[in-house]
């Protein structure tokens, strides 16, 4: 059985689920692209090739398999992107929540069923249908959870908006001894240097102290400035919104000490080895052409 535990975002890592490129479906249609990131690489011709995405992902394992973290993998969907394991689920000290998802994104959840028989059944919750969540948008910290939301009257108009305050409310309610912030975001469905698709895109938890953030994917600046005060604005690492549009605070935390990043984030990975934090520099930027990067493709079980 798995015993799952994970209180925050960067305790030493002992299992993952890590998502899969095998078999991803090839080039959406541009109507069925789910992120303005997608459709403009769709549009240019760029969208990012299957061997090329296994590859970064075989990368990405070879760097658990160093640290002797237990990896778990999706069964196989043939010509299905499951990739963003993060999407569908995330754990809360030992509770695994299936994440209330795009309905035709249901079969996800289904193909880590062979994972979920390991864990206590009385450790698996899903909120009400009407709370929607993903894991990219819910952050364990301690004593508190951080949660990517929007809160616009348009919600039901962006596709890229995944997390409504009904799902805060019911995370509240499931950990009452928790403190529960929110945070709007900034969603277009057609710009993505102005789209926070998920908490994670705009900011992260890195090291004992550290954060790294982008502020416009805030729309409340009292809420971003609420995080910088938290942190500390020395211990912040502001990116740009072109960094951003390369998911550089969608790295992954491996230890305090020990982080994965994208091989091509020069000045985040400089920064991070001044804070002595040694960096795994792997190869991510086709997978990052889908809005999303190493924490979306990752689903820790298992922190110590």
């Amino acid at each position: 059985m798995i015993k799952l535990n994970v209180t925050d975002e960067t305790s030493r890592l002992r299992a993952v689920i890590l998502g899969t490129a095998l078999s991803n479906g090839g080039v959406p249609k541009l109507e069925d692209a789910y992120d303005p990131k997608s459709l403009l690489h769709i549009k240019e011709n760029t969208y990012p090739k299957e061997e090329d995405m296994v590859e970064e992902m075989n990368a990405l394992e070879e760097v658990f398999n160093k640290y002797g973290i237990q990896v778990f993998r999706p069964k196989l969907i043939n010509d299905y992107n499951q990739i963003f394991a993060r999407d569908i689920g995330f754990v809360i000290e030992d509770t695994f929540i299936k994440a209330n998802i795009l309905p035709d994104r249901e079969q996800e959840i289904e193909a880590i069923e062979h994972v979920l028989t390991q864990i206590d059944e009385d450790k698996i919750i899903r909120f009400p249908e009407e709370a929607h969540i993903e894991g990219g948008d819910v952050m364990p910290h301690g004593d508190y959870i951080f949660v990517g939301v929007y809160r616009g009257p348009d919600y039901a108009d962006y596709i890229i908006a995944r997390t409504n305050m009904l799902a805060v409310e019911a995370l509240q309610n499931q950990f009452p001894d928790k403190k529960v912030v929110s945070f709007n975001l900034r969603k277009s469905n057609t710009n993505p240097y102005e789209n926070a698709l998920h908490l994670d895109c705009c900011f992260q938890p890195v090291g004992e102290k550290y954060a790294i953030l982008h502020k416009n994917g805030f729309l409340e600046e009292e809420e971003y400035q609420w995080l910088v005060d938290f942190f500390g604005a020395e211990n912040v690492f502001e990116i740009s919104s072109e960094e951003m549009f390369h998911m550089n605070s969608n790295i992954f935390s491996i230890a305090p000490d020990v982080v994965v990043s994208e091989k091509n984030f020069t000045r985040l990975n400089t920064w991070l080895r001044s804070k002595e934090i040694t960096v795994e520099e792997v190869p991510y930027a086709e997978i990052s052409k889908q809005e999303g990067l190493l924490r979306c493709s990752t689903l820790p079980l298992v922190r110590e």
